[in-house]
Protein backbone atom coordinates (compact mmCIF):
# COMPACT_ATOMS: atom_id res chain seq x y z
CA UNK A 1 0.00 0.00 0.00
CA UNK A 2 2.92 2.49 0.97
CA UNK A 3 4.66 1.49 -2.36
CA UNK A 4 1.58 2.05 -4.53
CA UNK A 5 0.87 5.37 -3.18
CA UNK A 6 3.96 6.63 -3.73
CA UNK A 7 3.98 6.03 -7.44
CA UNK A 8 0.47 7.50 -7.35
CA UNK A 9 2.39 10.35 -6.14
CA UNK A 10 5.04 10.53 -8.04
CA UNK A 11 3.01 10.30 -11.26
CA UNK A 12 0.75 12.77 -10.39
CA UNK A 13 3.36 14.98 -9.84
CA UNK A 14 4.85 14.28 -12.74
CA UNK A 15 2.06 14.60 -14.83
CA UNK A 16 1.70 18.24 -12.91
CA UNK A 17 4.96 19.53 -14.10
CA UNK A 18 4.83 18.22 -17.69
CA UNK A 19 1.43 20.19 -18.04
CA UNK A 20 3.26 22.93 -16.49
CA UNK A 21 5.96 23.18 -19.27
CA UNK A 22 3.46 22.33 -21.91
CA UNK A 23 1.30 25.77 -20.92
CA UNK A 24 4.72 27.47 -20.14
CA UNK A 25 5.92 26.85 -23.96
CA UNK A 26 2.62 27.54 -25.77
CA UNK A 27 2.43 31.01 -23.65
CA UNK A 28 5.87 31.63 -23.75
CA UNK A 29 7.17 30.22 -27.30
CA UNK A 30 8.01 32.61 -30.23
CA UNK A 31 7.93 32.44 -33.54
CA UNK A 32 11.15 32.67 -35.55
CA UNK A 33 10.88 35.37 -38.56
CA UNK A 34 11.25 32.76 -41.51
CA UNK A 35 12.95 35.34 -43.39
CA UNK A 36 16.33 34.48 -41.35
CA UNK A 37 16.84 31.52 -42.74
CA UNK A 38 16.37 33.48 -46.18
CA UNK A 39 18.97 35.74 -46.02
CA UNK A 40 21.20 33.34 -43.88
CA UNK A 41 21.45 31.63 -47.28
CA UNK A 42 21.74 34.78 -49.59
CA UNK A 43 25.12 35.45 -47.36
CA UNK A 44 28.54 34.03 -47.94
CA UNK A 45 29.04 31.74 -45.13
CA UNK A 46 32.23 33.37 -44.16
CA UNK A 47 31.49 33.74 -40.62
CA UNK A 48 34.02 35.58 -40.60
CA UNK A 49 33.29 38.18 -38.01
CA UNK A 50 34.26 41.75 -39.98
CA UNK A 51 30.29 42.92 -39.49
CA UNK A 52 30.98 42.49 -36.22
CA UNK A 53 28.39 39.74 -35.58
CA UNK A 54 29.88 36.27 -34.33
CA UNK A 55 29.02 34.58 -37.85
CA UNK A 56 26.54 34.87 -40.65
CA UNK A 57 23.48 33.16 -38.90
CA UNK A 58 23.21 36.50 -36.19
CA UNK A 59 24.30 38.73 -38.49
CA UNK A 60 20.68 37.68 -40.51
CA UNK A 61 18.93 38.06 -37.54
CA UNK A 62 19.84 41.29 -37.16
CA UNK A 63 19.48 42.16 -40.78
CA UNK A 64 15.80 40.99 -40.54
CA UNK A 65 15.36 42.94 -36.49
CA UNK A 66 16.04 46.30 -38.56
CA UNK A 67 19.96 46.39 -36.63
CA UNK A 68 22.28 46.77 -39.29
CA UNK A 69 22.41 47.12 -42.79
CA UNK A 70 23.27 44.53 -45.91
CA UNK A 71 26.19 46.80 -46.47
CA UNK A 72 28.15 46.22 -43.09
CA UNK A 73 28.94 42.59 -44.97
CA UNK A 74 32.35 43.20 -46.70
CA UNK A 75 32.53 39.57 -47.88
CA UNK A 76 29.79 39.77 -50.14
CA UNK A 77 29.26 41.41 -53.34
CA UNK A 78 27.52 44.73 -54.40
CA UNK A 79 24.73 42.16 -55.78
CA UNK A 80 24.38 39.79 -53.23
CA UNK A 81 24.41 42.76 -50.76
CA UNK A 82 21.60 44.24 -52.96
CA UNK A 83 19.90 41.14 -53.33
CA UNK A 84 19.26 41.51 -49.50
CA UNK A 85 17.99 44.66 -49.68
CA UNK A 86 15.77 43.96 -51.98
CA UNK A 87 14.35 40.79 -50.38
CA UNK A 88 13.93 42.63 -47.16
CA UNK A 89 12.66 46.32 -48.42
CA UNK A 90 15.26 48.21 -46.55
CA UNK A 91 18.46 50.30 -47.96
CA UNK A 92 21.55 48.45 -48.74
CA UNK A 93 23.42 50.83 -46.46
CA UNK A 94 26.92 51.38 -48.32
CA UNK A 95 29.89 52.07 -45.60
CA UNK A 96 33.84 52.03 -45.89
CA UNK A 97 35.17 48.88 -46.24
CA UNK A 98 37.68 47.97 -43.16
CA UNK A 99 41.09 46.60 -44.27
CA UNK A 100 43.82 45.22 -42.19
CA UNK A 101 47.27 47.46 -42.21
CA UNK A 102 51.03 46.84 -41.73
CA UNK A 103 52.58 49.12 -39.10
CA UNK A 104 56.24 47.68 -40.77
CA UNK A 105 57.75 48.06 -44.34
CA UNK A 106 61.16 46.36 -42.54
CA UNK A 107 61.67 43.42 -45.17
CA UNK A 108 65.04 41.42 -45.72
CA UNK A 109 66.32 43.60 -48.38
CA UNK A 110 66.52 46.87 -45.82
CA UNK A 111 66.23 45.11 -42.15
CA UNK A 112 68.82 43.14 -40.39
CA UNK A 113 68.87 40.45 -38.60
CA UNK A 114 70.50 39.99 -35.68
CA UNK A 115 71.00 36.23 -35.12
CA UNK A 116 69.72 32.97 -37.36
CA UNK A 117 66.84 30.92 -35.95
CA UNK A 118 66.08 28.09 -36.93
CA UNK A 119 63.24 26.62 -35.02
CA UNK A 120 59.66 26.59 -36.29
CA UNK A 121 58.85 28.58 -39.18
CA UNK A 122 56.32 30.41 -37.31
CA UNK A 123 56.37 34.01 -36.10
CA UNK A 124 54.55 32.81 -33.05
CA UNK A 125 57.32 30.49 -32.46
CA UNK A 126 59.74 32.99 -33.15
CA UNK A 127 58.60 35.65 -30.78
CA UNK A 128 59.84 33.48 -27.76
CA UNK A 129 62.85 33.45 -28.75
CA UNK A 130 64.54 36.35 -27.51
CA UNK A 131 61.83 38.48 -29.33
CA UNK A 132 62.61 36.85 -32.68
CA UNK A 133 65.76 37.00 -34.76
CA UNK A 134 65.44 40.99 -36.23
CA UNK A 135 67.55 43.45 -35.08
CA UNK A 136 64.42 45.82 -34.43
CA UNK A 137 62.89 44.33 -32.00
CA UNK A 138 59.43 45.71 -33.18
CA UNK A 139 59.94 44.62 -36.84
CA UNK A 140 57.92 41.89 -38.52
CA UNK A 141 59.54 38.05 -37.88
CA UNK A 142 58.61 37.47 -41.88
CA UNK A 143 57.47 33.72 -41.53
CA UNK A 144 54.13 33.84 -42.65
CA UNK A 145 51.78 33.07 -40.11
CA UNK A 146 49.22 36.31 -41.08
CA UNK A 147 49.18 34.74 -44.34
CA UNK A 148 48.76 31.20 -43.48
CA UNK A 149 45.73 32.37 -41.07
CA UNK A 150 43.85 34.38 -43.66
CA UNK A 151 40.87 32.32 -45.56
CA UNK A 152 40.59 34.92 -48.14
CA UNK A 153 43.91 34.77 -49.54
CA UNK A 154 44.17 38.52 -48.96
CA UNK A 155 47.65 38.29 -47.69
CA UNK A 156 50.88 37.11 -49.56
CA UNK A 157 54.59 37.26 -48.34
CA UNK A 158 56.69 39.23 -50.86
CA UNK A 159 60.34 38.45 -52.28
CA UNK A 160 61.47 40.24 -49.07
CA UNK A 161 59.70 38.05 -46.34
CA UNK A 162 57.20 41.03 -45.90
CA UNK A 163 53.14 40.60 -45.73
CA UNK A 164 51.26 42.44 -48.31
CA UNK A 165 47.89 42.90 -48.04
CA UNK A 166 45.64 42.71 -51.01
CA UNK A 167 42.76 45.51 -49.62
CA UNK A 168 40.50 44.05 -52.50
CA UNK A 169 39.94 40.67 -51.37
CA UNK A 170 40.65 41.48 -47.62
CA UNK A 171 37.23 41.79 -45.27
CA UNK A 172 38.41 43.19 -42.34
CA UNK A 173 38.23 40.13 -40.53
CA UNK A 174 40.91 40.40 -37.96
CA UNK A 175 42.60 37.51 -38.20
CA UNK A 176 45.75 39.02 -39.12
CA UNK A 177 45.50 40.82 -36.17
CA UNK A 178 45.09 38.76 -33.48
CA UNK A 179 48.04 36.09 -34.84
CA UNK A 180 50.73 38.44 -35.50
CA UNK A 181 53.00 38.25 -31.74
CA UNK A 182 54.36 42.06 -32.53
CA UNK A 183 51.24 43.69 -32.36
CA UNK A 184 51.93 45.20 -36.39
CA UNK A 185 48.55 44.88 -38.07
CA UNK A 186 45.38 46.86 -37.15
CA UNK A 187 41.88 47.18 -38.93
CA UNK A 188 41.52 50.98 -40.65
CA UNK A 189 39.16 52.09 -43.02
CA UNK A 190 40.20 52.28 -46.49
CA UNK A 191 39.97 55.57 -46.82
CA UNK A 192 43.36 55.72 -43.99
CA UNK A 193 45.63 56.88 -47.13
CA UNK A 194 47.87 58.64 -44.40
CA UNK A 195 49.51 55.63 -43.12
CA UNK A 196 52.89 55.53 -40.70
CA UNK A 197 54.53 51.88 -41.27
CA UNK A 198 56.50 51.63 -38.61
CA UNK A 199 56.78 50.52 -35.13
CA UNK A 200 60.03 51.37 -33.78
CA UNK A 201 60.09 53.36 -30.33
CA UNK A 202 63.76 54.44 -30.31
CA UNK A 203 65.07 58.24 -31.40
CA UNK A 204 67.96 59.29 -33.89
CA UNK A 205 69.58 57.79 -37.05
CA UNK A 206 71.11 54.88 -35.36
CA UNK A 207 67.80 52.77 -35.33
CA UNK A 208 68.98 53.04 -39.23
CA UNK A 209 71.72 50.39 -38.56
CA UNK A 210 68.78 47.82 -37.82
CA UNK A 211 66.52 48.65 -40.70
CA UNK A 212 67.12 51.25 -43.25
CA UNK A 213 63.09 52.37 -43.33
CA UNK A 214 62.52 52.54 -39.56
CA UNK A 215 61.06 56.10 -38.12
CA UNK A 216 64.09 58.32 -37.02
CA UNK A 217 61.48 60.33 -35.09
CA UNK A 218 62.73 63.65 -36.53
CA UNK A 219 59.71 64.98 -36.36
CA UNK A 220 59.30 66.69 -40.14
CA UNK A 221 55.58 65.04 -40.58
CA UNK A 222 54.27 66.50 -37.29
CA UNK A 223 55.82 69.86 -38.40
CA UNK A 224 53.90 69.66 -41.81
CA UNK A 225 50.94 68.31 -40.50
CA UNK A 226 50.22 70.38 -37.46
CA UNK A 227 47.05 69.09 -35.80
CA UNK A 228 47.02 65.93 -37.21
CA UNK A 229 50.20 64.47 -36.68
CA UNK A 230 51.73 64.70 -32.50
CA UNK A 231 54.40 62.69 -31.43
CA UNK A 232 54.04 59.94 -28.93
CA UNK A 233 56.90 57.67 -27.58
CA UNK A 234 58.78 58.92 -30.60
CA UNK A 235 56.48 57.69 -33.26
CA UNK A 236 54.12 59.83 -35.14
CA UNK A 237 50.00 59.68 -34.65
CA UNK A 238 47.54 60.43 -37.49
CA UNK A 239 44.50 61.76 -35.84
CA UNK A 240 42.02 60.59 -38.42
CA UNK A 241 38.95 62.52 -36.93
CA UNK A 242 40.94 65.48 -38.31
CA UNK A 243 40.73 65.66 -42.49
CA UNK A 244 43.42 63.34 -43.66
CA UNK A 245 43.41 63.21 -47.52
CA UNK A 246 46.66 64.43 -47.60
CA UNK A 247 50.44 63.88 -49.08
CA UNK A 248 52.10 66.86 -47.69
CA UNK A 249 52.96 65.33 -44.36
CA UNK A 250 54.95 61.94 -46.15
CA UNK A 251 57.04 64.01 -48.93
CA UNK A 252 59.68 65.30 -46.50
CA UNK A 253 60.19 62.18 -44.27
CA UNK A 254 63.83 60.64 -45.08
CA UNK A 255 63.23 56.97 -44.91
CA UNK A 256 59.87 56.88 -45.61
CA UNK A 257 58.26 55.62 -42.83
CA UNK A 258 55.33 57.40 -43.40
CA UNK A 259 53.46 56.60 -46.53
CA UNK A 260 50.43 57.24 -48.94
CA UNK A 261 48.48 54.13 -49.85
CA UNK A 262 47.36 54.63 -52.95
CA UNK A 263 43.20 53.47 -54.28
CA UNK A 264 44.81 50.44 -55.90
CA UNK A 265 46.77 49.58 -52.19
CA UNK A 266 50.48 50.67 -54.18
CA UNK A 267 52.65 52.51 -51.19
CA UNK A 268 53.69 55.97 -52.35
CA UNK A 269 56.89 57.29 -50.65
CA UNK A 270 57.76 61.24 -50.44
CA UNK A 271 60.13 62.96 -52.38
CA UNK A 272 62.85 63.49 -49.68
CA UNK A 273 62.79 59.58 -49.19
CA UNK A 274 65.79 57.15 -49.92
CA UNK A 275 65.41 55.17 -52.78
CA UNK A 276 65.84 51.21 -52.10
CA UNK A 277 67.15 49.65 -55.00
CA UNK A 278 68.53 46.37 -53.04
CA UNK A 279 67.06 43.19 -53.77
CA UNK A 280 69.14 40.87 -51.72
CA UNK A 281 68.87 40.07 -48.15
CA UNK A 282 71.48 42.55 -45.43
CA UNK A 283 73.48 40.05 -43.71
CA UNK A 284 73.13 39.58 -39.51
CA UNK A 285 74.25 42.39 -38.18
CA UNK A 286 77.49 42.08 -36.24
CA UNK A 287 77.58 40.87 -32.71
Amino acid sequence: MVVLTAVLALGGLTFLLATALILANRKLHVDEDQRIDVVEEMLPHANCGACGYPGCRPFAEALVGGEVAPGKCSVSNPAEREAIADYLGIAVGEQTRIVARLACAGGSNVARKRAHYSGEPSCLAAAQVAGGGKDCFWGCLGYGDCERVCDFDAIRMNNHDLPVVDSALCTGCGDCVDICPKDLFSLHPEDHRLWVACKNLERGDAVLAACEVACTACERCAVDGPGLITMRDNLPVIDYRRPHATRVPIERCPTGAIVWIDEKGGVVKGAASRKVLRHDALPEAPS
